[in-house]
């Protein structure tokens, strides 16, 4: 018996070692100004703007963070056991509004998460000082497969995503109804 449970314990170890993990992601630091939990208030953000498109139209900075926000949402939300209460139903949720958002702006589908939140983080700093060429080149790359130009002009027109906005509500009502000191730490 003592045997088999040391071979048990391998074979766990390497069965586990061999699931490939997961995307993940980051929201930069400048995601939340002040102290503030990011995952909250990347719910809070997207779910302002996604609810709103009429205006935001012509805000293409705000528009940015938005869907940059839901691209973190839909990866981090579901693997972080501080939002495990909302998370379970939301999650597909998040993803197909993710997936929307990603062809309406012409983001490529099998990009990885953090490329696409660096870019569009990077436009938005660049458009709030103005510098709409550097914005234009922080979405040239072949994640945005619509390029710089058309990427930003699609931000601008902020245009109406209801399976985002639908997503992006639901986990802000979650959010606010769960009981955060018990649920959220």
């Amino acid at each position: 018996m003592r045997s088999i449970l040391p071979l048990a314990g391998l074979l766990l170890s390497v069965g586990c070692a061999m699931q490939p993990p997961g995307p993940s992601a980051d929201l930069p630091p400048d995601a939340v100004q002040g102290a503030g939990d990011p995952t909250r208030g990347a719910i809070s953000q997207s779910s302002y703007v996604f609810a709103n498109p009429a205006q935001f139209a012509g805000r293409p900075g705000d528009v940015a963070r938005a869907v940059a926000n839901l691209e973190f949402l839909a990866i981090s939300l579901p693997a972080d056991p501080r939002f495990s209460p909302i998370s379970g139903g939301i999650s597909g949720q998040l993803v197909a509004g993710r997936d929307e958002a990603r062809r309406g702006l012409g983001i490529a589908g099998t990009a990885p998460p953090q490329p696409v939140i660096d870019g569009l983080y990077a436009a938005s700093r660049a458009l709030r000082v103005g510098d709409r060429a550097s914005a234009e080149r922080a979405l040239t790359s072949p994640t945005f497969g619509a390029g710089g130009p058309e990427t930003l002009r699609r931000l601008e027109v902020a245009q109406r995503l209801p399976i985002a906005s639908a997503a992006t509500n639901r986990a802000a009502e979650e959010m606010s109804t769960t009981r955060t000191d018990r649920a959220i730490r």
